[in-house]
């Protein structure tokens, strides 16, 4: 963990160099970029600085008793307790805003829902979700933006791919990132009987332009004609934009505008998270030892939760939560379950880092 707050401590340093660098001042998108990425980073930067300097405070104060005259001794020792309590709350602090890993004090990210095994079943779960989020995003005063959206003639989903921006956004919805399981009575079933559907959700941090940079020669873009439910024609310009990344092999089609410069745009939003999350889970697989996340791993295979409708029961798999409330969560009231999955985090989180060493 101080590996991890050392490097965000020099990150958020150094953007407060890039910030009065002439250059990026005369350059409004590249300025916006890096006045959003430090603005992400100040919280718990300066929060570090702060616990370093009463840790140094603490060395000095120590020397001092060991070293000074009796009075300085004296001195010294009844501030040393002070300082060390001081110490602790900041440590406490810093374990409670890092909760979730390194990317977890982000405002921005991108989700996205796709229908798994179930047919149409599971398309109309995966619209489910999507409106579940929405509702919770609208509580939380989020800000969300539809990037994509591959509709069913039934009105469910295949895919839909979410921008969602705001405070707390990356630390509480990493937490979907898995597979969701809905078992109900479907609508077209004449003889009453419970079908199991299932929905994966990915949830990725949205990173700056200025920490992932993709030049175009880094990717093939191909345009093609937007196409609605069933191949149903919706789009007589070639409009729709296909990015495929040369050196990791990840493609994002994008389609719902009817501008190709804004797919586009579009596209390269959800590229760059992806190759984003690529890196990262690089860096992760490099530290063996790094603590991992139960509740936080984002293994989309994973199944962690079962809508039960005729129990109107949620059950999350990974800490053994069951709440009879799932008519009220699908509304957009997750913070029930949110606030539990959080704070089983905390919990593992400071088992594993224990009490600061004096």
């Amino acid at each position: 963990m101080r590996e991890m707050l050392e490097a965000k401590l020099d990150r958020y340093e150094e953007l407060d160099r890039q910030i009065m660098d002439q250059e990026i001042i005369c350059n409004p998108h590249k300025l916006a970029a890096v006045a959003r990425e430090r603005g992400s980073l100040a919280k718990l930067a300066t929060k570090y600085r702060s616990f370093k300097d009463v840790a140094q405070e603490i060395a000095e104060v120590a020397e001092l008793a060991e070293e000074g005259d009796a009075d300085e001794r004296e001195l010294a020792l009844a501030e040393i307790p002070d300082l060390k309590e001081r110490r602790e709350q900041l440590w406490a602090e810093l374990l409670d805003m890092t909760i979730g890993g390194e990317d977890a004090n982000r405002t921005r990210c991108v989700m996205e829902i796709r229908a798994g095994t179930g047919g149409d079943e599971a398309a109309l779960f995966a619209r489910d979700l999507y409106e579940m989020y929405k509702r919770h995003g609208e509580n939380r005063q989020w800000k969300i933006e539809v990037l994509e959206s591959y509709p069913t003639e039934l009105g469910g989903f295949s895919k839909i791919t979410l921008a969602i921006e705001g405070e707390g956004v990356f630390r509480e919805l990493q937490y979907e990132s898995g597979g969701h399981r809905v078992q109900r009575v479907p609508s077209t079933e004449a003889k009453g009987r419970i079908h199991t559907s299932a929905a994966t959700v990915a949830v990725l941090p949205e990173p700056e332009d200025v920490e992932v940079e993709i030049k175009p020669d880094d990717y093939r873009k191909d345009i093609f004609h937007a196409s609605g439910p069933g191949g149903q024609h919706v789009n007589k310009t070639a409009s729709a934009v296909r990015l495929t990344h040369h050196e990791s092999g990840i493609v994002v089609s994008m389609q719902d505008e009817k501008s190709q410069h804004k797919n586009l745009a579009k596209a390269l939003r959800v590229l760059k998270s992806r190759l984003y999350e690529m890196y990262q889970q690089r860096e992760h697989e490099k530290r063996a030892n790094e603590r991992k996340t139960l509740v936080g791993s984002g293994d989309r295979s994973q199944r962690i939760r079962t809508y039960n409708f005729p129990e109107n029961r949620v059950t999350d798999h990974r800490i053994g939560l069951t709440l009879y409330k799932l008519d009220q969560i699908l509304a957009g009231n997750m913070q029930q379950v949110t606030d539990r999955l959080i704070d089983h985090d905390r919990q593992e989180l400071r088992s594993s880092m224990g009490a600061l060493d004096d």
